[in-house]
């Protein structure tokens, strides 16, 4: 028992560092994930801020984007694959008996590519038919569950603000974004359908823009924003009335908060291994102190001092190893558990395994070693005579 309780620092200190390693590497791949569901190479073109009365009033509340200036970034700036306007509305969305309230995205068919984001039942709107405003629509993954469950959603008429679409096709799931907003619960129409039909509008909300890779983004950026200002004819004293944002800037801030909260994790996890390295030198000295005239009888007899410290190393070894051995097993039973009650992403990694039961066994050395040295260095005639 004495010594299960002196291994009890190590059991918790192991099992936390396999633990919170998961849980960091899980999360730091879920914000990934969730990033790159936005689109690959994204950069995200927002009108700028109204100020009024010396308060501004947020991004967006200016109508400064055009259609015009989204085909002209897919045309002018270098290294763009697609440039997509977007708009969006809330409505209530009729289907035969069911009904979804939803939010009404218009958009073009560059879209698909800007967003990576692609059709698994029917085909999405063609150009064409933006360029007719025409009534079709393609639904989001949770739409077309709700509107119709038993499936058959591609050709049936959706009804939006008394407004009958077509159906052409539905959108592959994605499931929530990283702003916990689920991105399946919209439904699109071609940009112009929605401006002529269902908000009256001639701006738009957002240009999304792809650039053809990652390290063509800041440039991406840069020429987007030179060529706003030329098209908004803004002088050089003039702010910007627009904003872009790049996602990548977005995933690194992500991650680096993934990380800390990682080595916030591991810093507890270090503490409880130095308490149970105290733990196993304090039970080795007192292990020390009551074979005192077991230490001198070996002595006497022939053993050396470092037979003695060897002894005594060996022993204070075992427990951390032994210690480690069921804190791994403790922290995969923890993971487990993490992953099923919590509903936490996990990544079991085999270097937190050999990182835990490492440490493990560093701390027995380095805190087993005093103990052991002092056992060493008993007089055998001190130690026989000793009560």
């Amino acid at each position: 028992m004495r010594s299960l309780l002196t291994m009890l620092g190590i059991i918790i200190g192991v099992g936390a560092v396999i633990t919170s390693m998961a849980i960091g590497s899980g999360a730091q791949m879920a914000v990934l994930a969730q990033i790159e569901s936005l689109g690959a190479n994204l950069v995200v073109i927002s009108p700028g801020a109204i100020t009024s009365g010396g308060v501004s009033l947020g991004t967006g509340t200016q109508t400064s984007l055009t259609l015009p200036d989204a085909a002209a970034i897919a045309q002018i700036v270098p290294d763009v694959v697609a440039a997509a306007p977007f708009s969006q509305t809330n409505a209530q969305v009729v289907a035969d008996n069911a009904n979804w309230s939803t939010v009404i995205g218009g958009t073009t068919p560059a879209y698909t590519t800007a967003r990576d984001w692609a059709v698994t039942q029917g085909t999405f709107f063609t150009d064409a038919e933006v360029a007719q405003a025409a009534k079709v629509a393609v639904l989001g993954a949770t739409v077309a569950q709700n509107l119709f469950p038993s499936g058959g959603a591609v050709g049936a008429t959706a009804v939006i603000r008394d407004v009958p679409f077509r159906v052409t096709g539905v959108l592959v799931a994605k499931g929530q974004s990283g702003f916990g907003r689920d991105q399946d619960d919209t439904v699109l129409v071609p940009i112009t359908t929605l401006q002529d039909r269902l908000t009256g509008q001639t701006w738009i909300g957002t240009i999304f823009v792809s650039a053809d890779t990652a390290e063509a983004v800041p440039e991406v950026v840069d020429a987007t924003e030179r060529l706003l200002r030329l098209r908004h004819k803004l002088t050089a004293a003039e702010p910007d009335d627009f904003s872009v944002r790049n996602i990548s800037d977005l995933q690194q801030v992500r991650e680096a908060t993934s990380q800390t909260q990682a080595l916030l994790l591991a810093g507890i996890a270090v503490v409880s291994l130095v308490v149970g390295g105290i733990g196993i030198m304090n039970i080795m000295l007192v292990s020390v102190t009551e074979r005192t005239r077991e230490i001198g009888l070996r002595l006497a007899v022939g053993a050396r001092g470092r037979d003695i410290l060897l002894q005594f190393l060996v022993e204070a070894l075992t427990l951390a190893c032994l210690g480690g051995a069921i804190g791994i097993a403790m922290g995969l039973a923890s993971i487990e558990a993490v992953a099923i009650l919590a509903h936490w992403p996990v990544v079991i990694s085999g270097f937190s395994i050999i990182l835990g039961f490492t440490s493990a066994v560093v701390i027995g050395a380095v805190f087993g070693f005093y103990p052991a040295r002092r056992a060493a260095a008993l007089e055998p005639i001190a130690a026989l005579r000793y009560e």
